[in-house]
């Protein structure tokens, strides 16, 4: 097909296609004169992704191309390629140094019994999140530490063991669930808020 097909395949201008093409985030497609070239399903399929990425989780074009460069060469070991998904996510953390950089983190995950990796990007995303809700006067308690821990490790088991066996499409599945349903995970937990404020006036559902 040529790009106005696949533009209108999925649904975006033509001059964001070509903007995606430049950016290298599109693959080129098969050259059929100097000026032309024909693309396929592989090309419908990505784009679909980009404009997933930028458009609904609100990636910026830099962050995309670090998930996408993940996606298309992830390595040999998914535990490092998920840790540099993270990092390319927001909320962008800078890493900190010294002997105890992350004290709050640490001592949260010990609290929940999980690993702490100080080079996980995620934990510096936790550490952030943790010192801003302490400041704001509604530091997290043990009790709802507790409840958030043990509900979003049943959430990542479930994740897990829907995992493919083949090492690539490991990586994506991983990679790409991260990006496209941690939005999701926020929008229901705000939508529960809601559901359950009504519940308890009397406002049926």
């Amino acid at each position: 097909m040529r790009i106005s097909a696949l533009a209108d395949a999925v649904g975006l201008p033509v001059a964001t296609v070509k903007f995606y093409l430049r950016e290298g985030l599109l693959q080129p497609g098969v050259a059929t004169s100097a000026t032309q070239a024909s693309y396929d399903e592989s090309h419908v399929r990505r784009l679909r992704l980009v404009r997933a990425l930028i458009g609904s989780v609100g990636l910026s074009v830099q962050q995309a191309r670090a998930i996408l460069e993940l996606v298309d060469d992830p390595g040999d070991d998914l535990y490092s390629t998920l840790g540099r998904a993270v990092g390319a996510l927001p909320p962008a953390v800078e890493r900190r140094e010294g002997d105890d950089p992350y004290p709050r983190a640490r001592a949260a995950l010990a609290a929940l019994g999980q690993v702490f990796d100080p080079e996980y990007a995620a934990v510096a995303q936790l550490e952030s999140a943790l010192a801003a809700a302490e400041s704001a006067g509604m530091p997290i308690s043990d009790e709802r530490l507790q409840a958030y821990g043990d509900l979003l490790r049943k959430l990542a088991a479930f994740d897990l063991e829907r995992m493919p066996d083949e090492p690539h499409a490991a990586v994506e599945y991983t990679v790409l669930g991260t990006a496209l349903y941690e939005p999701v995970v926020v929008a229901l937990r705000r939508l529960a808020h809601q559901d359950e404020a009504a519940r308890r006036r009397g406002i049926p559902s």
